[in-house]
């Protein structure tokens, strides 16, 4: 199938990120999803926030399930280190390699039906353990894979292909992890770009359990009108909660404006960031109130969309168990054999 193999030749003068890649260093293979799939969309979005962010392509380990979303990772970073694991089981095999090696960054891409349902279990333990990690759910209602059955995320009411209504209360990813315990948890829509790019900046970023559910609609299965995953439904519903960029750190830049107006705020690099203040009624760090605005919006019939939730001061995984900093995996044998005396010591305190 060579018509599959992408061609290594590119314009010599692509443009490159601070390390001296291009783009086209962070994609992989060519998709062979069908043609409109939201969730390739989601695969660029990826791809062009790891380029913008520098990051070296051989620090990622991209991890995945089964299903269609799990099959993403061959179609972006094809030079970072990957791990397709079985059905709903992606939570706990990365946990099991963030423990082994901090020193990686961590990304998770599942479905609707490898997280929600089969691995509901798996999904809730990893946001409450605070693994380091950005956890991506590519969902668009339906098991794409096995012809469109509704999926657990599916809403009441919305009608199949075939003009079958589900009857099932959905699982609202969503909800789950801010209860679970992530500190950092964001929604978005794959048509739209513009937020879902500076999101996954900010969730690779961020230290501790990220968690970003995608709204990802289906071409073959779940596109027509009686879904509420499809374009045209997502596009007119997509409430968005605030206007979202991101700033490496750097020495500070300080900006005063009025909120509901936009400000130009020239960057280190000499561009300009256009800043929209919004409004200040929503506070994407109090819990209680981003559940409440949640359940209001969603009885609404509203997507909300945006950073939803961030604990700033969160912890992850290795804080909390007080891990060294030396990736465990690069430990000598006397490191992880201490002795016999302090075998002893152990011993003694649990009689």
């Amino acid at each position: 199938m060579t018509y599959l193999i992408k061609p290594k030749l590119h314009h010599p003068k692509l443009p490159e990120n601070a390390l001296g890649y291009t783009r086209r260093d962070y994609e992989g293979a060519i998709s062979t999803l069908c043609a409109g799939c939201g969730h390739d969309s989601i695969s660029a979005a990826i791809i062009q926030a790891c380029f913008e962010l520098a990051i070296p392509p051989h620090r990622v380990a991209k991890l995945s399930g089964i299903g269609c979303s799990s099959k993403t990772p061959t179609y972006f970073l094809g030079a970072s280190h990957g791990f397709n694991s079985v059905h709903g089981r992606m939570p706990s095999v990365l946990t099991g390699a963030a423990l082994a090696n901090r020193d990686l960054i961590y990304l998770g891409v599942s479905g609707d039906g490898d997280s929600a349902s089969i691995g509901l279990g798996q999904f809730a333990h990893c946001l409450r353990r605070g693994v380091n990690m950005t956890y991506i759910v590519e969902n668009n209602g339906v098991y794409g894979l096995t012809k469109g059955q509704f999926s657990a995320t599916a809403d009441m009411g919305s009608k199949s292909k075939k003009g079958i209504r589900n009857e099932d209360s959905p699982i609202d990813l969503v909800s789950m992890a801010i209860l679970l315990g992530a500190t950092f948890v964001g929604r978005s829509f794959s048509g739209d770009k513009t937020q879902l790019v500076p999101l996954i900046k900010a969730a690779l970023e961020h230290r501790g359990a990220a968690f970003i559910d995608c709204i990802s609609p289906c071409v073959a299965f779940n596109n027509h009108p009686g879904s509420t995953k499809s374009y045209d439904y997502v596009r007119a519903h997509n409430e968005a909660v605030n206007y979202l960029d991101v700033i490496e750190g750097r020495e500070e830049i300080t900006a005063d404006y009025a909120p509901g107006t936009v400000e130009l705020v020239e960057q280190h690099d000499g561009s300009l960031l256009k800043l929209r203040k919004v409004d200040a009624g929503y506070d994407p760090t109090d819990k209680r109130a981003a559940i409440s605005y949640l359940q209001e919006q969603q009885a609404a019939g509203e997507i909300v969309t945006g950073l939803l939730y961030l604990d700033p001061e969160g912890e992850d995984l290795h804080d909390r168990l007080g891990t060294v900093q030396t990736p465990l995996n690069a430990l000598s044998d006397a490191e992880l054999c201490p002795g016999r005396a302090a075998l002893e010591k152990l011993n003694a305190s649990l009689r």
